[in-house]
C-alpha cells in the first residue's frame, strides 16, 4: 500500500474484479487458526528470511529483522510518504506490538484532537531477489483490519516490497521498482496487486496507477479472516514474470516483455528489495476508491491489521537450494587473505584495510573477528578464486551491539573500492558484539579470481557490525 513516494494517485477501481476472480486458478481452501506456524519451504526451496512474530505481548517486533519508520516521511523524502496519507507513524506499542500469541498487530488510533497515529515497518535486509535463473517468493498471512462500510472509510493496509536503492535516496521511485503484494482500502473485500516501475507520471507502468489487478478474497472476506498473500518473481523462465497470489490462487501477472529493457533492468538489476508492512489512514488510493476525501466522518479507529508471519523463500536454477549451508569447520585460505571462495574466509585474514581492528571472538571455533566496524571501514582479501561455476550467494558470520536505530550494510565489491557492490545485506543489533548469527545474501554472478573487498556503509556514524568469517556458494 503505502508506497513511500509520489505514488498512489491511483486506481479509480470500485468494482471487485469478478472477471479476474473467475480466471483465477481454483485450489482447495484451508481454514487456519489465528496463529499458524511459519510453513516449511517446499521441496527444492530454501527460506532466506522468516519472522513468525513470536514474543511477549505488548513488545515490539525484532530489531534485528525490522526497522520501525516514524513520522510523516523519510528524512528529506516526500511529505506524507508521497501518498497523501495523514497519520503519524510511531514506535509506540499502542500502534505496533506483538500480541503474545504469535501475531504482529498494527493498530491505527485517533486522539481526542483528531490526530491519527499508526505504524509502518520494513525489513533490515534490502537484498531479496531470486538467484540467477531461480525464483523468489515473498509471502505473509494477514487479516486485514476487520472493519467495513463507513467505519472503514480511509483505512489503507498494505504488504509490499520496494527496491533497495530507495533506502537513503527517497527520490528514485518508481524506477527502482515496487511490488504491492497486498493492498486494500476502505474495508472493501478485495486484494489489489500492483507493479510500479519506470517514470512518474506515465511510463510503461502507467504511473501513478501502476500495472494493477484485484479480486475478492476466496471464501471468508479479506476483513473477516486470515488469508495468505504471495508475490513470486520467476527468473527461471524467459521472459521473466512476476505473479501475485491470494490463498494460492493467482490473480495478477506481469511479464518482462510488457516493459522496455531499460525499465526492466532498472528495477531488477540492483541488489534486491526490502519488505514493508503498514496501515495508513487517508490518501490518494482510499480517496480514488470512494470518490470522497478520506478519512470519512464515520471512520472508527482501533481496528488492527494482524500479521501471522512473513517469509521470503528462493529456489535456485534447476530446483536446487539457494542458501548455502553454514560451514561447521572453518577452512584456512590457501594464500594470504585469499584462497577458495567456497571455503570459509576468516575476516581477520585481510591484507589491506581502513578502520579495521581485530579482537578475540567468543564464536564457535575461537580465533579472532574484525570490528566493531562503521561507515567507511573496509577490508581487502586478495586472489579469491571463484572458478568457472559462478557464485550466486554470499554469507557472513556477524554480530552487532549497535544502539537502537543504528544499522548499516555489509557489502561485497570486486577488485576496487569504487566498484559497485555485487551484493549486500543490512544488519542491526543482534543482542551484542559477540552475539553471532549467519546472514545470507544474493550476489551477482561471480567467476574467475578477484580481490574481494568487504565495505561497510551506514547513514549513522556509530559502529554497527563485527565480522568473524564469510564465504560464497553457487
Amino acid at each position: 500500500m503505502p508506497v513511500s513516494f509520489a505514488i498512489r494517485r491511483r486506481r479509480m477501481w470500485t468494482a471487485l474484479g469478478a472477471a479476474a476472480a473467475a480466471a483465477a486458478i481454483a485450489v482447495p481452501l484451508t481454514i487456519h487458526s489465528a496463529q499458524a506456524a511459519v510453513p516449511p519451504p517446499e521441496a527444492g526451496w530454501t527460506t532466506v528470511f522468516a519472522d513468525d512474530f513470536n514474543g511477549g505481548a505488548n513488545t515490539l517486533p525484532s530489531g534485528a529483522n525490522w526497522i520501525i519508520d516514524t513520522g510523516h516521511s523519510y528524512p528529506g523524502g516526500p511529505g506524507n510518504w508521497g501518498t497523501g496519507e495523514i497519520q503519524n507513524y510511531t514506535n509506540s506499542t499502542s500502534n505496533l506490538s506483538l500480541d503474545g500469541a504469535g501475531n504482529l498487530r498494527i493498530t491505527p488510533l485517533r486522539d481526542g484532537a483528531g490526530n491519527w497515529t499508526s505504524a509502518r515497518i520494513e525489513t533490515q535486509r534490502l537484498d531479496f531477489k531470486p538467484p540467477a535463473g531461480g525464483v523468489m517468493r515473498i509471502e505473509s498471512r494477514i487479516q486485514m483490519p476487520n472493519v467495513t462500510g463507513a467505519a472503514a472509510l480511509g483505512y489503507w493496509p498494505a504488504f509490499w516490497a520496494l527496491g533497495g536503492p530507495y533506502r537513503g535516496n527517497n527520490w528514485n521511485w518508481p524506477s527502482v521498482g515496487e511490488f504491492d503484494i497486498m493492498e486494500n482500502v476502505n474495508g472493501i473485500n478485495s486484494v489489489w496487486g500492483v507493479l510500479h516501475c519506470g517514470v512518474n507520471p506515465g511510463g510503461p507502468c502507467n504511473e501513478t496507477t501502476g500495472i494493477v489487478n484485484n479480486r475478492a478474497c476466496p471464501g471468508t472476506t479479506c476483513q473477516a479472516g486470515f488469508h495468505t498473500y504471495r508475490f513470486e518473481w520467476d527468473a527461471s523462465v524467459s521472459p521473466q514474470v512476476f505473479r501475485w497470489f491470494v490463498d494460492g490462487q493467482q490473480f495478477h501477472s506481469v511479464s518482462q516483455n510488457q516493459v522496455d529493457a531499460g525499465t526492466w533492468t532498472a528495477m531488477t538489476g540492483h541488489a534486491g528489495y526490502f519488505v514493508l508492512l503498514n496501515v495508513a489512514i487517508g490518501g490518494a488510493f482510499p480517496n480514488n476508491n470512494s470518490g470522497t476525501t478520506t478519512p470519512g466522518p464515520g471512520i472508527v479507529p482501533g481496528h488492527p491489521m494482524v500479521v501471522d508471519y512473513v517469509t521470503v523463500t528462493t529456489k535456485g536454477s534447476g530446483g536446487g537450494t539457494t542458501t548455502p549451508t553454514t560451514p561447521t569447520t572453518p577452512t584456512t585460505p590457501t594464500g594470504p587473505g585469499g584462497g577458495d571462495a567456497y571455503g570459509t574466509i576468516q575476516a581477520e585474514s585481510y591484507t589491506q584495510s581502513a578502520g579495521v581492528a581485530k579482537q578475540t571472538t567468543s564464536d564457535t571455533g575461537g580465533g579472532q573477528n574484525i570490528g566493531p566496524l562503521g561507515n567507511g571501514d573496509w577490508a581487502m582479501y586478495p586472489n579469491v578464486a571463484f572458478g568457472s561455476n559462478a557464485a550466486h550467494q554470499f554469507q557472513a558470520r556477524v554480530a552487532s551491539g549497535a544502539g537502537g536505530g543504528v544499522s548499516g550494510l555489509v557489502e561485497v565489491r570486486l577488485d576496487s573500492l569504487t566498484s559497485a557492490p555485487v551484493g549486500s545485506f543490512a544488519i542491526a543489533n543482534t543482542g551484542g558484539w559477540q552475539s553471532w548469527r549467519t546472514v545470507p545474501a544474493n550476489v551477482s554472478s561471480i567467476t574467475g579470481t578477484h580481490n574481494v573487498y568487504l565495505t561497510f556503509t551506514s547513514g549513522q556514524p556509530a559502529d554497527y557490525v563485527s565480522v568473524n568469517w564469510f564465504t560464497f556458494a553457487h
